[in-house]
């Protein structure tokens, strides 16, 4: 379903986990943002963007190699693709791989494209960096943490933040790679919020939001919660870590194991 729409943006989410896809329609391009989950969820993004697009040239940007988030590539054959160098030289591409066929094999999902890990045309390599397509510049920010390979993506002419898998408006953390990473990653996130006008903030799962009070929250309530682990792990207090997904409104079994995942990251993280 379309989540959200302006002038320059149109949001889908899917029914899995809340996912978002992002389409940008600038003057002379169609950005479109991990394209996910289902084959007609992905139909219709691709339906959509043949409606709008004209003569204008197509990319697709992977905010990072989570296989929902790359599970639609080739979906788009003819989009000139960008990501980070971390993509580019991920050490579990084929696990990615296998994890899509094994979601598509337990659901009995075929698909009308082929799975592939994608192949990176724009490789982004530094923090901060820029590439100009026809008028519109769009500044790119390394977000290790969640994982070692994610994007941050502000688009300037469009008021945009697209965030990849950071902050959601009800996710905590999910850290699969660094929660020392991760913390300087919302600062990051702080600091785009001064540098840039943003409008809109488009996380990778949950709701968009056009609040610049709510980004802000969203920033804290992620820093709140990692700082709660370390002084929990610290002073070992077992109730602390339990009531930070008690009232978490998927209290799913995955939903448990990633908190205990994160647990276990920080307490190697601090030596404990």
């Amino acid at each position: 379903m379309i989540q959200f729409k302006n002038e320059h943006l149109t949001i889908f989410e899917s029914s899995l986990f809340q996912t978002t896809s992002t389409v940008v329609r600038a003057n002379s391009f169609i950005l479109i943002v991990d394209p996910c989950w289902l084959p007609h969820e992905v139909h219709d993004i691709r339906s959509y963007v043949e409606t709008i697009r004209g003569d204008r040239k197509l990319f697709l940007l992977f905010t990072h190699a989570d296989f929902d988030h790359i599970i639609g590539y080739r979906a788009f054959p003819e989009a000139k693709t960008i990501g980070s160098i971390g993509i580019v030289d991920h050490p579990e591409k084929a696990r990615k791989l296998r994890l899509v066929h094994e979601f598509d094999w337990d659901y009995y999902i075929q698909r009308d494209y082929p799975i592939e890990f994608p192949e990176i045309d724009i490789v982004i390599k530094e923090d901060k960096e820029t590439i100009t397509i026809g008028d519109t510049d769009i500044t790119f920010y390394q977000a290790p943490g969640h994982t070692h390979d994610g994007l941050f993506t502000v688009i300037d002419s469009a008021s945009v933040f697209i965030a990849g898998d950071y902050l959601s408006d009800f996710e905590f953390p999910f850290i699969y790679h660094s929660a020392a990473s991760y913390v300087k990653t919302l600062e990051t996130a702080r600091s785009i919020l001064r540098e840039h006008t943003i409008s809109v903030l488009v996380p990778g799962h949950g709701k968009t939001t056009a609040s610049i009070d709510e980004m802000e929250r969203r920033i804290t309530m992620g820093l709140h919660y990692i700082k709660t682990v370390r002084q929990a792990v610290t002073e070992g207090k077992q109730g602390s870590l339990d009531q930070l997904i008690r009232d978490f409104a998927f209290p799913s079994q995955f939903v448990k194991q990633c908190h205990a995942d994160n647990i276990a990251i920080i307490q190697k993280e601090m030596g404990l």
